[in-house]
């Protein structure tokens, strides 16, 4: 299987670009737990398969010649006459693996970068003024990873349209917020989303199982989004898809005539939005509610986020929903 190809950087990547400080305030004392029992390979805040002598208690065994006397129960001794010992969930560490879609498609955005970015930059690095999809991926990617390294967690990153275009390898280090970011500032190609070969490649490079936070507009067969997550659910991997919207593709709100560009080359088509803004709604509608499907048929979560919106409440809240859902079913 060939390498990712090296990013594209953009010198000196400012992380102010991708998440504005609010949002790192809001986020930043959030626990990001994974919904299902994960492999670790450190002691710390999430359940682990394996049972070992560590913190939460699971099961009582009987003793057997060998076995450490310490983690006898000796109230069930004093019960029953016999020898117990107690077993317990061992907490570890959860590894979080954020792969971001870099094809054409998420190149388009009719939001501002200066009312978009919350940082006083009127256009991008590059010399943008438009806020795209792909600039609203990179913040949200960069405050997943925030989270999970806030808490102690590995975090890694894949950013991929037809292949992988520049990965970072799953790390708790001091600097590995910084490497997403620069890793984040790849630019867009010009090429459509290969959903199925990136899953391959990310999935043949994960060796235990891992959170994976998809980030993706997700233009794309849904057939295609279910062949890629059932081989996720296979090798027994959580995952959270979130689909990215700009507000423009979601009300197709568009009164002129005027040239359609494919960005991912499709031919110039000249339209009246008018004319086919019903269908193409109940087309758009129906596309995001298949993706939706597919993700919560695998037992994974799924979230629709525009472009239009902060960052920061709306994610904030959803962490806050999935934690409380992940809370009630260990209780349950």
């Amino acid at each position: 299987m060939p390498e990712a190809a090296p990013p594209t950087n953009t010198p000196g990547a400012d992380a102010t670009l991708y998440l504005h400080p609010q949002t790192l305030s809001r986020l930043g004392t959030m626990e990001l737990r994974a919904k299902h029992i994960v492999e670790g390979v450190m002691s710390g805040m999430h359940r682990s398969p394996f049972q070992g002598f560590s913190v939460e208690f699971a099961q009582h065994r009987q003793y057997v010649p060998g076995d450490d006397i310490r983690h006898l129960d000796w109230k069930v001794y004093a019960r029953s006459d016999k020898l117990h010992l107690k077993q317990h969930q061992q907490e570890t560490n959860l590894d979080v693996m954020v792969l971001v879609d870099a094809s054409g498609s998420m190149n388009f955005g009719s939001r501002t970068f200066a009312d978009a970015s919350g940082v006083g930059r009127a256009v991008s690095p590059d010399g943008r003024s438009n806020w795209t999809k792909f600039d609203h991926a990179t913040a949200l990617a960069a405050a997943m990873s925030y989270m999970s390294l806030r808490q102690g967690d590995r975090a890694g990153l894949t950013v991929f349209a037809d292949r992988l275009y520049a990965m970072v390898k799953r790390s708790s280090a001091q600097q590995q917020w910084r490497q997403i970011v620069g890793a984040l500032s790849t630019h867009p190609v010009d090429q459509p989303t290969d959903f199925a070969r990136v899953t391959d490649q990310v999935l043949a490079k994960l060796t235990n199982r891992c959170l994976l936070v998809i980030i993706s507009d997700f233009y794309v067969d849904p057939e295609e989004v279910r062949t890629a997550l059932a081989r996720a659910r296979h090798k027994r991997h959580d995952a959270i898809l979130f689909q990215i919207v700009d507000e423009q593709e979601r009300t197709f709100d568009l009164r002129e005539t005027a040239p359609f560009v494919g960005l991912e080359g499709e031919p110039r088509l000249r339209l009246d939005p008018r004319s086919i803004r019903k269908a193409y709604l109940e087309a758009f509608e129906s596309h995001c509610a298949k993706i939706k499907k597919v993700a919560r048929s695998f037992g994974f979560d799924y979230q629709l986020v525009s472009t239009h919106d902060w960052l920061g409440p709306p994610l904030a809240a959803y962490i806050a929903q999935r934690n409380a859902q992940i809370k009630k079913s260990k209780m349950g």
